[in-house]
């Protein structure tokens, strides 16, 4: 596995680059916006293809890099469901895997820091956001925090895991890199009490001055969506009541961009044909079966998928390939859910 750890010096933020192989595809955790050439830069010189870029929450101390990481590479974003992010392409839940090609990561939620904050797991390491910390745990003083929750998260779920588990944390301010399951077990000050309400004491009395940058972060942070009005105003949208007369048209292919794992969660529109994201570029290319299809049958190509983040950079690329008769539904699944229209599982 290819693995690196790196540092913000500004907000002591560690991001994580992780991908399978030399040449593979690749994932970024916790990218802050200031480092993004910095990633790309790395990305190259390991000959990496960034496919996802991940938030474990909503941050308060720096300014994601997610938005733009998906404007230099069209990576998919990805965040908890419980996000008050504005738009994302792709929501976990827990128990779900968070995947690139040759790995995949148990997701779990974790709140307590956040309402929305979620942990990865690997067979080794576990990214525990800001929800467990080296010798600390992350404040649950605002953006809907909860000691309770937070407990329960560490203590139920985090703490359950094997002690040689390598812990990679969100941030650190101490300069430590890297810990273990059974070292903060053991060490960690604040998990040496013997009740949640001891737990709760100690957090509630933290009494700690907000983030430098909380007022700027956070609602920078809740608005990372890609503007898809931009696709309409070129006339390659369509809302979610207009696609309801479409899809039984015999001129209109529907193209599924989402991954197996959230078609089986959230469902599928009937008769849609299965293309991930992933491969859309091999798709879309001189003889790829979505040039061809359009080529060949003069169908409008219809892409959706959760939120149509992912759709609209799907219609952008298709266009620039020269698949002319590609347009996307506004709002993906989600919105089609809402207009009424109907779902297979």
């Amino acid at each position: 596995m290819i693995f690196r750890q790196l540092f913000d010096q500004v907000s002591g933020t560690y991001s994580y680059l992780l991908a399978s192989r030399k040449g593979g595809e690749a994932l970024i955790i916790d990218p802050v916006l200031e480092k993004v050439d910095r990633y790309l830069q790395l990305v190259r010189e390991l000959d990496l293809r960034l496919v996802k870029a991940v938030d474990t929450h909503l941050h308060a101390d720096h300014i994601t890099g997610l938005g733009a990481l998906r404007d230099k590479t069209q990576c998919v974003t990805v965040m908890g469901e419980q996000t008050k992010a504005d738009v994302v392409s792709m929501r976990l839940s827990d128990g779900d895997k968070l995947a690139i090609e040759g790995l995949a990561l148990d997701v779990i939620y974790t709140p307590g820091h956040t309402d929305d904050s979620y942990s990865f797991i690997l067979p080794d390491r576990v990214f525990t956001g800001d929800t467990l910390l080296i010798r600390g745990t992350g404040r649950t003083d605002f953006q809907n925090g909860d000691p309770r929750q937070q407990y329960e998260s560490i203590f139920g779920r985090l703490l359950k895991l094997p002690n040689e588990t390598l812990i990679y944390p969100a941030h650190d301010y101490k300069g430590e890199t890297v810990s273990t399951i059974g070292e903060e077990k053991a060490f960690n000050p604040r998990l040496q009490v013997k009740s949640m309400e001891e737990y709760v004491e100690i957090m509630n009395n933290l009494k700690l001055a907000n983030p430098k940058m909380m007022d700027v972060a956070v609602p920078a942070n809740m608005k990372v969506g890609l503007h898809q009005e931009e696709i309409a105003r070129r006339g390659w949208a369509v809302t979610a009541v207009e696609a309801l007369a479409l899809v039984d048209k015999p001129d209109v292919a529907l193209i599924d961009l989402r991954e197996h794992s959230e078609r089986e969660r959230h469902g599928i529109i009937p008769g849609a044909i299965h293309l991930p994201y992933t491969r859309l570029q091999e798709n879309i290319a001189a003889g790829g079966m979505l040039h061809e299809l359009a080529r060949s049958t003069s169908k409008q190509l219809l892409f959706y998928c959760a939120f149509g983040e992912r759709s609209a950079m799907a219609v952008q690329a298709a266009q620039d390939a020269g698949v002319a008769s590609a347009g996307h539904i506004e709002g993906g699944i989600d919105a089609w859910k809402k207009a009424g229209g109907p779902i297979m599982r």
